[in-house]
């Protein structure tokens, strides 16, 4: 008597579907607490202990695994970036919005930086955020946008300083943004005047906010993104005619 061959395929989606839970559970149990074992992670997520371990050996593969996640979703922010016919302060608002929901999801990998990823990794992680950053502060520098006070280097590198710090606020439970005040004030730090920097990049929030996105798979879409931004108000200091 031939046996039948043993069907594979429900196995490995069970992994995966295994796997996405310890991930999206560990966000979570990170995020409340960044000194979480795999222990508290494998109760929390409902799968034992020898379960999480068959995925990841230890917590730097846990974390590093989170980091990838936070790379890959981040590459794809920023991917769906218009070209560089729009306005720059558009495009900052624009990009700002797009990348905080990221940032929301994962920013609990700000308390793992030092202790568990380094900042090297951190480096590699924000890397396509930073060339996005660097190429719209360029433009809206030579287009008398943003203020030249600063060399585009610096600039972007203290606008990311502002972001990571709002985040950090968010994670501490200080305030809540779905990135639209976050938008604001990295315009106003940029050198658009405020009630400009308000017309662009605080007439409306992204359809879901960053809570939608935190707790989906990052396939929403952003109603700001396909509505056109105000333009700014007459008499506005600095406002510039498109």
């Amino acid at each position: 008597m031939v046996s039948k061959p043993v069907v594979r395929a429900p196995i490995r989606s069970n992994a995966r579907s295994n796997r996405a839970r310890i991930l999206a559970t560990a966000r979570q149990e990170l995020g409340r607490n960044p000194d979480a074992t795999l222990e508290e992670i494998a109760r929390a997520a409902g799968v034992v202990r020898r379960t999480v371990f068959g995925h990841f050996p230890g917590r730097a593969a846990l974390v590093e695994a989170l980091a990838e996640e936070a790379a890959e979703a981040l590459r794809a922010a920023v991917a769906r970036q218009p070209g560089a016919a729009e306005p720059p302060e558009r495009a900052l608002a624009r990009f700002v919005l797009a990348i905080w929901p990221v940032g929301d999801r994962y920013r609990l990998l700000l308390a793992l930086a030092r202790q568990d990823l380094g900042m090297e990794r951190v480096s590699e992680v924000l890397s396509p955020a930073r060339e996005e950053a660097a190429v719209i502060l360029e433009h809206g520098q030579r287009q008398g946008v943003f203020h030249d006070h600063l060399p585009p280097a610096v600039l972007n590198a203290g606008l990311e300083a502002l972001t990571l710090s709002l985040l950090e606020s968010v994670n501490a439970g200080a305030w809540e943004d779905d990135g639209t005040r976050s938008a604001v004030a990295t315009l106003v730090a940029a050198g658009v005047p405020e009630r400009q920097a308000v017309d662009v990049g605080g007439g409306g929030a992204p359809a879901g906010g960053a809570a939608g996105a935190s707790g989906g798979g990052g396939g929403a879409t952003w109603g700001w993104a396909a509505r056109r931004s105000h333009p700014p108000r007459a008499g506005t200091r600095g406002a510039k005619p498109e």
